[in-house]
């Protein structure tokens, strides 16, 4: 357990200390398991990481900078055993082809009105849509659609609470309005599409 608690402590030093200014890099320690009773010391612990970046190289960097680290502290500790990783829900960066973008940016402010189309911030979501037309060598955009009562959202704008009362999809609370949001849904797939096969 000491081992890794210092495990822990020296990871949370890649982004603060290894990650260049400007480069942008999450590295989270999502649990820690390690022993079954308070009398015995563990002679395993698990690591569960979640590591998000804008930049495949960054990725790179921070993940080299986490194996260095675990197998420095297991040496530096002593350990009988040199550590094993295991990478799963990986997702690829999905970053959006600007001409594309562009097509359909303009096909939806055609439809829903300019008022109705705005640009996405970046965001650090696991998403693994871009794999089929990265695996095509196609260029592609991903949209987002809001799925909250309209003056719910407009309420909570105004009252600048909108992470606090509009619950994210990944939160427990969150239940899209099925009308209009099946319908827009529904929409924004046929005028993308049209946008190209019109």
């Amino acid at each position: 357990m000491v081992l890794a608690s210092s495990i822990v402590l020296r990871l949370q030093s890649i982004v603060s200390r290894e990650t260049k200014p400007g480069d942008f890099a999450v590295v989270t320690v999502g649990a820690l398991n390690a022993g079954t009773t308070s009398n015995i010391i563990p002679d395993r612990a698990t690591l569960l990481l979640n590591v998000r970046t804008y930049d495949t190289q960054v990725r790179a960097s921070v993940l080299a900078a986490i194996e260095r680290i675990v197998f420095g502290e297991c040496s530096a500790a002593g350990s009988p055993q040199d550590p094993d990783f295991e990478y799963y829900d990986q997702f690829p960066l999905t970053s959006n082809d600007a001409a594309v973008t562009e097509t359909v940016r303009a096909a939806f402010a055609a439809h829903f009105g300019e008022d109705s189309v705005r640009t996405a911030y970046r965001q650090t979501a696991s998403e693994d849509f871009s794999r089929i037309p990265d695996a095509f060598g196609v260029p592609y955009t991903f949209w987002l659609l809001g799925g909250a009562d309209p003056e719910t959202y407009r309420a909570a704008v105004e009252r600048g609470t909108v992470a606090r009362d509009i619950p994210a999809n990944h939160s427990p609370l969150f239940a899209p309005v099925i009308d209009p949001a099946l319908s827009m849904g529904v929409q924004t797939h046929v005028v993308a599409a049209l946008s190209y096969l019109a």
